[in-house]
């Protein structure tokens, strides 16, 4: 990136390109026909001469993609680097990356909380990624479809307090984790016994089932996926002061996590207003008819783009709430799509 100028056909990184949200990044590139001068696959040794599929974007045309294996030397020539192999490599890559010139768009939690690292949500804080030093990180899935849905809220009086459950597909622990409810629901219903059943990717069996545990456990009894959703919601809103409390729960869905939420405002919020303002915000979709059954469904809605809001209604428990239900792509909006949307503000 000569100058620090973005060129108008970047040369863009996909780094861990066979995962999930690898391939993902690949679908999404397509479908925002994103301006890329070179579309690079990286992954491990072991992933190395793979032939991706790629629908092609920008002048890059259609075909297979040859994976590489990822290095140092990888970066040179970059110009955005889009990350979803884990934090410990993301940590041992930084250094890399920057020194090329590239813009490392991480989809990790290793700098999610650096204070010389924005945080973005596009629809939230475009604004942050002007502040950047050559990394900026994608915000945790559950937090992202929550504050899409927060901000324009936000915006009719100041939110106060949030409390949310969510109920998070097996897509929220990788492609394993989604083989795992697929082969693990067949063993069940073939009436395997439970102690029998193959449990690697969750704590416990997730067919049929609900677990009260993502993440690990920290001292104060929440998990790190809860906590992940209280200080990152204040670090993208800006409000240090907003209070948050989380409770994160893994359902036996493939794709699409559902949140519960309810929200505090400082000032009265009718329901029709807040309607209206989440009908006019970017990245929304309202679905919201309970006479006909119409409501998000995260079995439903796999392979969408927008954050869908429904079951829109009063809090009475406190004096200005409102109570909302949402539901969003994990692989898309709540990592793949949401980067991408960041590589597309740095462009010129």
């Amino acid at each position: 990136m000569a100058n620090g100028q973005m060129p108008t056909h970047p040369v863009v990184a996909v780094a861990g390109v066979t995962g999930a949200v690898g391939r993902e990044f690949l679908k999404v590139l397509h479908e925002l026909d994103f301006p890329a001068a070179e579309v690079r696959a990286l992954a491990s040794v072991r992933s190395a001469g793979t032939a991706l599929p790629f629908d092609g974007c920008g002048l890059v045309p259609a075909g297979d993609l040859v994976v590489q294996e990822m290095c140092p030397e990888s970066f040179q020539g970059v110009d955005i680097a889009l990350f979803s192999a884990g934090a410990g490599v993301s940590k041992q890559m930084r250094q890399a990356v920057v020194d090329a010139g590239a813009v490392m768009i991480d989809n990790s939690s290793a700098f999610r909380m650096d204070p010389d690292v924005p945080l973005v949500v596009p629809e939230v804080n475009p604004e942050d990624v002007e502040w950047h030093s050559g990394v900026i990180a994608n915000p945790n899935c559950s937090t992202i479809q929550m504050v899409v849905a927060l901000k324009p809220l936000d915006g009719l009086s100041p939110i106060k307090r949030v409390v949310v459950s969510t109920y998070q597909a097996a897509s929220g622990a990788g492609a394993a984790a989604m083989d795992e409810l697929y082969d693990q629901t067949r063993e069940f219903l073939d009436g395997v016994p439970d102690e029998e059943l193959t449990v690697q990717a969750f704590q416990h069996r997730i067919a049929f089932n609900a677990i009260p545990h993502i993440d690990v456990f920290l001292d104060d009894g929440s998990t790190k996926e809860e906590w992940k959703m209280v200080v990152e919601t204040k670090k993208i809103m800006h409000r240090e002061s907003l209070e948050v409390a989380a409770t994160c729960v893994r359902v036996p869905v493939l794709r699409c996590h559902g949140e519960a939420v309810n929200v505090e405002f400082e000032s009265d919020v009718s329901v029709d207003d807040a309607r209206r303002a989440l009908e006019a915000a970017p990245g929304v979709a309202v679905m919201d008819d309970p006479a006909r059954n119409e409501y998000p469904m995260p079995g439903l809605l796999a392979n969408t783009t927008p954050v869908f809001v429904g079951r829109i209604r009063k809090d009475v428990s406190v004096e200005h709430g409102i109570a909302f239900w949402d539901v969003a792509d994990q692989i898309r909006k709540g990592a793949a799509l949401n980067a991408v949307q960041i590589a597309q503000l740095l462009l010129p």
